[in-house]
């Protein structure tokens, strides 16, 4: 067993609560920039005291509606200013927030409400009005639901305008650091969503470890731009932390447009889970093979590569240097630029990130700051930064939280970051508990220098016939990594060898046709066979390959002719994949595999 700790910051004291981050900016810094937000295609600041004024003006329309302390609240919207703006409402109001992906299914819309008991919800279009309106009848406790773009804001604000200012500031102040802030609702890999209860102290603990972590990230006057589901975890810490450090926040509701919203809101630093890199990278690969530069950006990128593998050896030598600083001007300012030309960092988390991808950013300038955590952990409990990077690893336990590994190889995790029950399920809670240690499912290593590395998942390890034990993820973030690959999974429990079922990216899939002269209109079902297409995936699993042992490689593979999706109930809305569910989807396919 290995444990490793790292020191508190200050701690947080038990009559603080996460709306008190709102009116201290006001009151302290009340003309620094708290936001930016989208209107008519340009940015427009929101001041620290603009900020509070909405806040307060929403959660007066809340207490004059009828929601009391502790009453909990949905809240069902793609990242936009308004959804940061309601959250912070709701807490001002002494109530719990509770996130839903706006992707969520009416089954998942019905799961959460009731099983949350929310009194009230926020939906933010009328299909997502829709949504809930079919499973309403099925909600008991809900009495109220508001459209934020059917003037819920405003609605909210003239329904309280004579409810006092001392009103809400007496409510909020009944918060105290272990008051219930939010219930976040797991994304059910394995089963059922858990409700993960956090408190004001677990999200306060975690927004100290941030600022902590990233100084350089988290001064006043740098901005993030946020485009995560703020549903998830990772994204709303950030944001939060970014509220708190005075960092200017801004949101983009359709990744779409992100290249455009990256370029016009020019962000410090951005936060991303490790598909959006895997997609810049593809995509700035894919244009320069286009434009007939294929070979410049392949040896700009071994340069960048090896640039960032020099840096944990001694430092790059005069060459290399030299090959750097001529592809920085021709290549790497370029992808700086394509990030809004401000970007000095990244972070990353809710999966693993490829070395290689890891080493190309920090050689570009742009380095990924991984990091691990679980909605559990109120987003990370462990991170990389500045001044502790290691590739490959991720990062050390941030301020006030302890990490250790037990004797079956699990990560237990410690600290005022783990959250303290399962919303309704006592069973699965003391499952997860134990003397205060949360039990991830994962498995790790712990180094001397206090660096974890995630090796896989316990109910996720794959047994051969052989009895080998092989972590699947390994072979499948090395997959994805290929441009023409969306999704990989790795199969093969109980059977004589490793196989995969591999999906093909439907982005990049029209210039791989054009590249190989195939018909503009055939699709992926036409070609899952040919030649060409086998050729290319064969190439991405001999690289996986590179990276196991013979017994852990993968001996065979299935091209599906459709993407694995959400709504099919494949992947999670944080793109995580729902095994039990596509090994159902494609027994039939997974059983041929090993018949041929």
């Amino acid at each position: 067993m290995r444990e490793y700790s790292a020191p508190a910051v200050k701690a947080v004291a038990d009559d603080e609560n996460l709306s008190d981050i709102v009116f201290a900016n006001a009151e302290r810094f009340g003309e620094a920039i708290s936001a930016r937000r989208q209107v008519d295609g340009s940015w427009l600041d929101v001041t620290a005291r603009e900020l509070a004024g909405q806040v307060l003006a929403m959660a007066k329309g809340l207490i004059e509606a009828g929601i009391e302390r502790g009453d909990r609240v949905g809240l069902m919207s793609r990242t936009r200013y308004e959804w940061t703006l309601i959250d912070l409402a709701i807490w001002a109001a002494g109530a719990v927030s509770v996130p839903i992906y706006e992707t969520s299914s009416p089954e998942q819309v019905r799961w959460i409400l009731s099983d949350s008991g929310a009194k009230a919800a926020f939906v933010e279009t009328s299909a997502h009005l829709k949504v809930v309106d079919e499973v309403r009848t099925e909600l008991t406790e809900l009495r109220y639901v508001w459209e934020i773009e059917n003037a819920a804001v405003e609605e909210l604000a003239a329904l309280g305008v004579k409810v006092s200012d001392d009103v809400v500031h007496e409510r909020r102040r009944l918060l105290g650091a272990d008051s219930l802030a939010t219930i976040i609702y797991t994304s059910g890999t394995t089963g059922r969503p858990k409700g993960v209860e956090l408190s004001h102290r677990n999200l306060l603990a975690e927004i100290r470890a941030d600022i902590n972590a990233f100084p350089q990230l988290m001064e006043q006057g740098n901005s993030l731009l946020c485009f995560l589901p703020l549903a998830h975890v990772l994204a709303r810490a950030i944001a939060l932390t970014a509220l708190a450090a005075r960092v200017t926040l801004g949101h983009t509701p359709d990744v779409k447009n992100l290249v455009s919203d990256l370029g016009t809101f020019r962000p410090t630093f951005v936060v991303a889970v490790p598909r959006v890199f895997e997609k810049v990278y593809n995509s700035a690969k894919q244009k320069a093979h286009g434009e007939g530069k294929g070979a410049i950006f392949d040896l700009a990128e071994q340069v960048a590569v090896s640039y960032s593998q020099a840096m944990d050896s001694g430092g790059p030598g005069l060459l290399l240097r030299a090959k750097h600083f001529l592809f920085d001007k021709l290549v790497y300012g370029k992808l700086r630029a394509a990030l809004g030309g401000r970007c000095i960092a990244a972070v990353s988390g809710g999966a693993p990130l490829s070395h290689r991808l890891a080493h190309f950013f920090r050689g570009i300038g742009v380095p990924v700051f991984e990091g691990y955590g679980l909605t559990e952990t109120s987003a990370a409990a462990n991170v990389n930064t500045m001044s502790a990077f290691k590739v490959g690893t991720v990062g050390r336990p941030i301020a006030g939280t302890s990490v250790r590994i037990a004797d079956d190889g699990e990560v237990l995790l410690k600290g005022d970051v783990v959250f303290s029950a399962y919303y309704n399920n006592e069973t699965a809670t003391k499952e997860a508990l134990e003397d205060g240690w949360f039990h991830t499912g994962d498995l790790g290593e712990l180094d001397d220098e206090g660096f974890l590395r995630i090796t896989g998942r316990k109910k996720e390890i794959i047994v051969t016939a052989g009895g080998k034990n092989i972590a699947p993820s390994t072979l499948e973030d090395s997959l994805r990594v290929h441009p023409l690959i969306s999704q990989a999974m790795v199969v093969g429990d109980r059977r004589p060898f490793i196989g995969a079922l591999v999906t093909i990216d439907e982005e990049f899939f029209p210039a791989w046709k054009t590249q190989h002269d195939k018909p503009p209109a055939a699709t992926v079902a036409d070609l899952v066979d040919d030649p060409q297409l086998r050729a290319d995936v064969q190439t991405a699993v001999d690289e996986a390959n590179k990276h196991v042992s013979h017994a852990e490689s993968i001996k065979k593979f299935v091209v599906l002719d459709n993407d694995f999706t959400e709504a099919s109930g494949e992947i999670t809305p944080s793109m995580k994949l729902k095994r039990h569910v596509v090994t159902k989807n494609y027994a039939k396919i997974i059983e041929a595999l090993y018949q041929k």
